[in-house]
């Protein structure tokens, strides 16, 4: 897992694109703009949670460490260095894989 200096607020998750590894078929190069966005991440830290209206904070229903899927055009991407980042609201994500 690795370790950025990008600290989510509220709700708010940050999520690490989970890397597959991708076949040449057929000697075809696909460009990166034309490939499809992966929906599959992994959580890399959790904001400082949302608070109801009784000022109670509700707890995450994810875990630093979790697989997670998202909606595909949910969120705001962000590039630190060579690595590329989403942050979501907690409501953008829809499952937890395995």
């Amino acid at each position: 897992m690795a370790k950025c200096n990008i600290k989510p607020l509220g709700d708010r998750v940050l999520l690490e694109i989970k890397e597959n590894a991708e076949e040449m078929k057929g000697g075809i190069l696909i460009p990166d703009s034309a490939k499809e966005k992966p929906q599959e991440y992994t959580v890399i830290a959790l904001g400082t949670g949302k608070i109801d209206d009784n000022g109670k904070k509700i707890p995450f229903d994810v875990k630093v460490g979790d697989v997670v899927l998202t909606s595909r055009y949910g969120g705001t991407e962000v590039k630190v260095g060579d690595k590329e980042y989403k942050v979501v609201g907690q409501d953008d994500i829809l499952a937890i894989v395995g």
